[in-house]
């Protein structure tokens, strides 16, 4: 058994229910060099994202917010904004990758072979390229993994390599929250 499934396992808290703990992520330990994670979730890019993203990191390229613009342009419409393709498709490797990251090292060879339109849905992929404890930190490790993001017909419209530092088993920082009793919950018996 791995050390996130066993993190993960579920708790037995009586005979009729019992407690499954959520998905909290990988620790370094979990990685090994040649992995390779599908990501879970797509998303379809809408102008609201593009214009808002743009916007709201004061881009001011018109190819990206003025669609009588871009239609002049050889594509006829508006491009997604690349850093927001970059923002995305880290963002969606997050859950297999970096839920319990210490810091982002950086992002290393990042290339944007096809452009992003308004309306395409993105997905994103990774590979564990190396796995290396820290030599200045104890608690922590190293991972590095190329990940590459596709549109809706399998074309790759951005990859790069990104490294970062992620806790090691019996180190990463616990967060105590209240919890109501669960008797507040519905009996099973009830509902068979």
């Amino acid at each position: 058994m791995t050390a996130g499934s066993e993190r993960n396992a579920s708790v037995q808290t009586d005979t009729a229910t019992q407690v499954v703990p959520g998905w909290t992520g990988r620790l370094f330990e979990d990685f090994s060099v040649g992995d390779i994670y599908y990501h879970p979730f797509g998303k379809t890019v809408t102008q609201a994202d593009n214009q808002n993203f743009t916007l709201m990191t004061q881009n001011v390229a018109k190819t990206h917010v003025d669609a009588n613009f871009a239609k002049s342009t050889e594509f006829g419409l508006p491009l997604v904004n690349s850093t927001f393709t970059l923002a995305l498709v880290t963002g969606q490797s997050t859950i297999d990758l970096s839920m319990n990251v210490f810091a982002n090292m950086g992002w290393d060879e990042v290339r944007m072979p096809k452009p992003v339109f308004e309306g395409d849905t993105i997905y994103a992929r990774s590979k564990v390229l190396a796995v290396r404890e820290s030599k200045s930190r104890p608690t922590l490790g190293l991972v590095t993994v190329a990940t590459e993001g596709f549109n809706q017909d399998g074309i790759i419209v951005i990859s790069y390599r990104r490294t970062f530092m992620v806790y090691r088993e019996g180190y990463l920082p616990s967060v105590e929250g209240a919890r109501p009793d669960e008797s507040t919950l519905p009996n099973v018996e009830d509902f068979q």
